[in-house]
């Protein structure tokens, strides 16, 4: 870094009284648009809003399971329940484990637990930052029955050894794709790969209901189990009050299928727009000293980009902290945040970091799990490193992401100037 002191209120940082790079907004999302008004208002109209076989939720699960290469899709109401769904489906429960990755969200790992498994968290690759397959392995045991590759940011997981793993190991892979709509693996769309692909609709998704969830498979008989846990444990030739297993109402509505339907047609043209801002930034961000866009594996066809992700090194920037770093991207006008800040396996919900089964309803054969062994360096690190900017910004044109260079270009040059203000 070579900084200088601002001279002139331009050159000021925003965040400490400059003008910003940038006043104007960004794409709005949620998306609303006509298509989208339209399908709500003809789908309140048709009169049955909700229903496990709607005409429109119908409708749209076979839609987003061709897109994605799958033969059955099953609309739900949320990501979690769609892991906890494919996780049952499989029969998996108290006693096994299944592999997630330490850099994730918490309904990786709590999707899991919900089951009454045991998640065991594994380290990512350090160019990607998901599962790395040599940590799969290392991690795999007896009691080992899946594995869940988060496709993070939209970039897919390396699903050929994943793949390879699970036919090895007798496992199931269940792909967490909620960040990875229309992503696609050597041409192959994310979520066909494994048994069970799982996708979520909330709201900052790349589409999105407000809420929502997606199962898809290419097994007949296992997504014959999915509908039925997800319609309260009915089957399809069974009376209405027949409930053969342990389900819930984990149904989509048919006004979340209509919105949703609407944003598939647009999805393809998001995912373009996309890549090429993200092209941009990697060209633009890879000139400032201190800022590494992360690796694209050459077999990744299509990136979903649910984030755009980049490296920051405070040593470069005279010590900044990244949340000072991402606080004066902000007052430039750019929305930035760190990622993830701890690995999950530290979150609250593991924060005792010894998970006693007895003490959940676990089998109390099983012995207990001392989180506090674990090291997990590439998640650490990334902990530590990462900055995100948002799928929506990414929608922006060449111009605004112009704008996100020139703002952190901004900040690198001012960097000594915003350490004494701290």
């Amino acid at each position: 870094m070579t900084a200088t002191r601002p001279t002139t209120d331009a050159d000021r940082p925003a965040l400490l009284g400059g003008t910003p790079v940038r006043s104007a907004g960004w794409p709005a999302w949620p998306p609303v648009n006509d298509a989208a008004v339209r399908a709500v208002i003809e789908a309140a109209e048709a009169g049955i809003w909700s229903a496990a076989d709607g005409p429109v939720k119908t409708e749209f699960e076979r839609a987003f399971a061709s897109y994605h290469g799958a033969r059955h899709g099953l609309g739900v109401c949320n990501g979690t329940i769609a892991l906890e769904i494919a996780l049952k489906s499989l029969g998996i429960g108290s006693g096994d484990e299944v592999i997630v990755p330490g850099y994730t969200f918490l309904a990786t790992a709590t999707s899991v637990l919900g089951v009454n498994a045991l998640p065991v968290f594994a380290d990512v690759d350090p160019e990607y930052a998901c599962l790395d397959p040599d940590a799969v392995e290392a991690a795999v045991t007896p009691r080992t029955k899946a594995i869940i590759p988060v496709h993070l940011a939209g970039h897919p997981a390396d699903l050929d050894r994943l793949a390879d793993l699970a036919v090895k190991h007798g496992l199931a892979l269940i792909e967490d794709a909620a960040h990875a709509h229309g992503a696609s693996w050597r041409g192959r769309r994310v979520g066909s790969f494994g048994i069970f692909g799982c996708w979520s609709f909330q709201a900052s998704k790349n589409m999105t209901a407000g809420e929502g969830g997606m199962v898809v498979t290419s097994d007949d008989e296992l997504a014959e189990r999915a509908w039925s846990f997800h319609h309260c444990g009915r089957s399809r030739a069974g009376a209405w009050y027949d409930h053969g297993i342990l389900g819930g109402n984990y149904r989509l509505t048919e006004f979340q299928s209509a919105i949703l339907l609407a944003q598939l047609a647009d999805l393809d043209e998001q995912l373009e727009r996309r890549e090429r801002s993200a092209r941009v930034l990697d060209e633009g961000l890879a000139r400032i000293t201190g800022l590494t866009p992360l690796g694209r594996d050459p077999r990744c066809t299509t990136h979903g980009y649910h984030l755009y992700q980049f490296r920051y090194d405070p040593n470069a920037f005279g010590g900044l902290p990244r949340e000072g770093f991402t606080a004066a991207l902000n007052a430039e006008g750019i929305p930035a945040s760190p990622g993830y800040g701890v690995p999950l396996d530290r979150q609250g919900v593991f924060a005792q970091r010894r998970f006693d089964q007895r003490a959940t309803g676990f089998d109390p054969s099983y012995p207990a799990t001392d989180y506090g062994r674990l090291h997990l360096p590439v998640t650490e690190r990334f902990c530590a490193e990462l900055v995100w900017i948002p799928q929506q910004v990414l929608l922006g044109s060449d111009a605004d992401m112009a704008d996100i260079v020139t703002a952190a270009e901004k900040v690198s040059a001012a960097a000594d100037t915003l350490v004494e203000a701290t």
